[in-house]
């Protein structure tokens, strides 16, 4: 493996393995599903559920899982495996130090014992040939000989019964190789080896740097077969899920009630906003479909069951939904300010990125349990209070009288109200950009960012970015479910068998 980025993040990496474990619950949860919920309520009659064994149960769930893991990797660019080590305090984990202890107490005993004895050397040595060979590409035959030459596991055999092993020159060249082969994150851990001493800390060292090697060569790998692996997902994905639907005919339930829902929803706004003389226009399947892809982004997972063909996704789009509700309130709290306070600090170098950040820090916490939001917007509007003051009174301006201030807070905090009307405008705008962004074709250039989101550019085009790749990816795999569902859901005037 050549020299590559492979550092794991650890943060990252925990978030990713609860996403995944949460999602491969919650769909196996749902496979053992094989009759209509009572939560259904005006969901179209199913067909008669249809009883099957245990064994077609299981080898269903773990193909399911199975396409999680896939579906995981393409569409989560952060992906990476990590170590696999047991829990701190279980049994496994201390069985396994127990073990680790035993056999490196005997190796250092049979290495200090008179005669020597080299068993467990020679074990360990062609563990370590093994995984040295496995680092090199099969195409780069000169390191491959000469790991083969000076590991040559017969010959250190003999030289072990004469008591003629150089291990302490055995160590250096494995060091040197494990150093041509690891990624750049290792190089440290590669320098330090180099310190060390005594043989069998030595040793232990190398092995645990080796795990370590072995870790980065699985990320390697997946890094580079990913765009292989995005030209096989799509149909693996249509295929493993064709079989689940085949197990459980009411599979699409929850996705036929959300497309449904959305052409209701829909036709309700065509209804209001037309003059009643005029017929409603007709819904295409495409503006329906994208439409309800920004409902998932307003989606109340405690009570609603989320549709089967986004089940994977559905942590992601709780992510998405928390984060746009952070930039619609941020935004908000900064339009109301330059709104409030006029032209005395618009345009003013730096002013508005000390705000945004100042903001940005105090709702840093906005989506765990313990945040209030009400004490959150207060500090905000006194801070900001603070921070106008100081920046009008060194461009010569007066300072926030009282009343100014009173106001200020008082519209900060009123933001947290959902029928606030300026954070139902922003709101707004967000998802009008999101929709946009789906709207708008991939050799385009992205669709102009609406009035007051200048602030939070960056972050709302990257949420769209994110957003837009998820959407698409989904259409891919579930087009065909998704064509026959809006056959029936749209009328023959409405284009029924549009693409999706």
């Amino acid at each position: 493996m050549q020299k590559e980025n492979g550092q794991v993040g650890g943060d990252k990496e925990s978030k990713e393995e609860r996403t995944q474990h949460a999602t491969e619950g919650t769909v196996s949860k749902r496979i053992r599903e094989n009759t209509p919920s009572p939560q259904r309520g005006n969901t179209p009659q199913a067909s008669p559920p249809k009883f099957v064994s245990v064994e077609e149960l299981m080898e269903t769930a773990k193909g399911v899982s199975n396409m999680v893991l896939a579906h995981e990797i393409i569409v989560n660019s952060d992906f990476q495996v990590k170590p696999a080590e047991p829990p701190e305090g279980s049994l496994e984990h201390k069985v396994k130090e127990m073990m680790h202890k035993a056999f490196w107490e005997c190796l250092e005993a049979q290495l200090t014992e008179e005669p020597q004895t080299y068993g467990h050397l020679i074990k360990l040595l062609a563990e370590i040939k093994e995984t040295l060979l496995s680092f090199v590409m099969p195409l780069n035959v000169r390191l491959r000989t000469q790991i083969e030459e000076v590991l040559d596991l017969p010959l250190i055999q003999q030289q072990a019964e004469k008591g003629a092993v150089d291990i302490g020159q055995l160590s250096q060249f494995i060091i040197m190789m494990m150093g041509s082969q690891c990624a750049p994150c290792r190089d440290e851990d590669i320098r330090k080896l180099k310190e060390i001493t005594e043989i069998v800390p030595l040793l232990k060292a190398i092995f645990s740097v080796m795990d370590l090697m072995k870790v980065d060569m699985a990320n390697f790998a997946l890094t580079s077969l990913r765009p292989h692996l995005m030209q096989q997902s799509v149909e693996y994905e249509r295929s493993k899920f064709q079989e689940f639907v085949e197990k459980q005919p009411n599979a699409l339930d929850f996705t036929e009630k959300w497309l449904e829902d959305t052409v209701r929803s829909l036709r309700e706004t065509d209804g209001s906003t037309a003059a009643s003389s005029d017929p409603p226009a007709p819904l295409s399947a495409v503006n329906v479909h994208n439409k309800a892809y920004i409902r998932l982004l307003k989606w109340d997972h405690a009570s609603d069951p989320f549709p089967e063909t986004i089940l994977m996704d559905q942590i992601r789009f709780q992510e998405m939904y928390l984060e746009a509700e952070r930039l619609v309130l941020l935004s908000s709290v900064l339009l109301i300010i330059y709104t409030t306070t006029g032209e005395a600090i618009s345009g003013l170098p730096g002013l508005m990125d000390t705000l945004k950040n100042t903001i940005s820090a105090l709702l840093a916490d906005m989506n765990t349990p313990s945040f209030n939001a009400e004490e959150a917007l207060a500090t905000i509007g006194e801070r900001m209070c603070v921070e106008l003051s100081k920046c009008l009174s060194q461009h010569g301006y007066s300072p926030y009288a009282p009343d100014r201030k009173s106001i200020l807070k008082g519209q900060i905090s009123a933001t947290i109200l959902p029928g606030n009307t300026i954070r139902k405008l922003m709101e707004s705008r967000v998802q009008n950009y999101l929709l946009a962004s789906l709207d708008s074709n991939q050799h385009n250039a992205p669709p102009p960012l609406p009035g007051g989101l200048a602030p939070v550019s960056k972050e709302v085009k990257e949420l769209a970015v994110r957003f837009s790749r998820l959407v698409n990816f989904n259409k891919l795999v579930f087009s065909p479910f998704y064509q026959k569902i809006f056959s029936k859901v749209l009328t023959s005037e409405e284009s029924p068998g549009a693409e999706t």
